[in-house]
């Protein structure tokens, strides 16, 4: 059966939609079957994968509403191994739709439960926030990557995020782990990035990737070729951090 890995952090810009894209593509390649799920109403985990989200006839939106099964709403793409559950602007009607709906939190993790073992891994691109659509994702998952960049800011949020994952512990997912903190956009020549570093090292140790994500010029193309870096540039830097990344990914999980 399928392990479902969620994305999140409430801060916009950290590599989100990087990481999911990146670490589900190197996942395919690597032999597993993979499913990723753009649970952000912008819809960029769809484009970084080649699909027009003008022309998306159903979507994660049509699966949280319960308009349409899951299975119904997944596309192949055209890289190895990769299918994804696509979604643009009208999923941003869903967070007001799901406020007084009867399970509400578990519409994402009920509607997966026919198809989870139909992939090795699913991998949820959560939006920038902590509302009903994370909320979703997170009652859905078995782990979360939390992407962090090297930011006083970030590590801030950091300690609200992990608050958050606690309360969806409590109330809806005894079984959620964080999988670990993916650091990205590493530049080691800024003495934030080192200071940030040592403060995680502090308090998160156990947590960490080992492997970096460093600020790469091919990371930042690739997503307007509707690619994952592995089919953009695969000897690049940032490629061959995402592979050991989602090596590491495998042996967490």
């Amino acid at each position: 059966m399928g392990k479902i890995v969620a994305f999140a952090n409430q801060k916009g810009g950290v590599g989100k939609t990087t990481s999911a894209v990146n670490i589900a593509a190197a996942a395919g390649l690597k032999g597993k079957k993979t499913l990723l799920i753009d649970m952000d109403p912008q819809g960029n985990t769809s484009s970084g994968v080649g699909v027009n989200k003008k022309s998306i006839k159903l979507s994660t939106y049509d699966t949280l509403i319960n308009r349409s099964k899951a299975s119904s709403c997944i596309i192949e793409t055209d890289f190895t191994n990769l299918y994804i559950m696509p979604a643009n602007i009208t999923l941003a009607g869903a967070e007001f739709e799901l406020v007084n709906a009867e399970n509400r939190a578990t519409r994402l993790k009920n509607a997966l439960l026919p198809i989870k073992e139909e992939f090795d891994y699913i991998f949820i691109d959560c939006p920038p926030s902590l509302g009903i659509l994370t909320l979703n994702a997170l009652a859905a998952a078995d782990g979360v990557i939390i992407p962090l960049q090297c930011e006083y800011y970030a590590l801030e949020g950091l300690y609200q995020l992990m608050l958050s994952i606690e309360q969806v512990k409590k109330l809806y997912n005894p079984s959620l782990e964080i999988v670990g903190i993916l650091i990205t956009m590493y530049n080691g020549r800024l003495n934030l990035s080192l200071q940030v570093m040592d403060e995680l090292k502090k308090y998160f140790a156990d947590k960490l990737f080992s492997s970096l994500i460093p600020r790469n010029v091919r990371l930042s193309e690739a997503p307007s070729y509707g690619k994952p870096i592995q089919y953009h540039d695969k000897y690049c830097a940032g490629a061959v951090s995402y592979n050991e990344v989602t090596e590491e990914v495998f042996q967490r999980i």
